[in-house]
């Protein structure tokens, strides 16, 4: 998860092409989503997932006066912390 925040936004920049550092961000997503699954169950899945999803927008707004890499580091930080929280309590 930390690594589709992250990995997504490098791949973007780095190519260019948003859509493959998007497409990094859906598969990193998915491949969180299992683990989560089974750990802490569908609704704190699903949870982590919105999570994950909304960090990745909530990144844009602080981009602007941070910079896009301390804002997607900070984003992907707080996700992290939340999984940890959720998903990890639970195994």
């Amino acid at each position: 998860m930390l690594r589709g925040l992250v990995g997504g936004y490098g791949v973007a920049r780095w190519t260019k092409k948003r859509p493959l550092g998007g497409a990094v961000l859906a598969v990193a997503g998915a491949a969180a989503a299992q683990p989560w699954r089974q750990r802490a169950g569908g609704k704190a899945a699903g949870a982590l997932t919105v999570a994950y999803v909304a960090a990745f927008a909530g990144s844009h707004p602080p981009a602007r006066k941070v910079g896009a890499w301390p804002a997607v580091f900070g984003v992907a930080g707080a996700v992290a912390l939340a999984s940890r929280a959720v998903a990890d309590r639970q195994a």
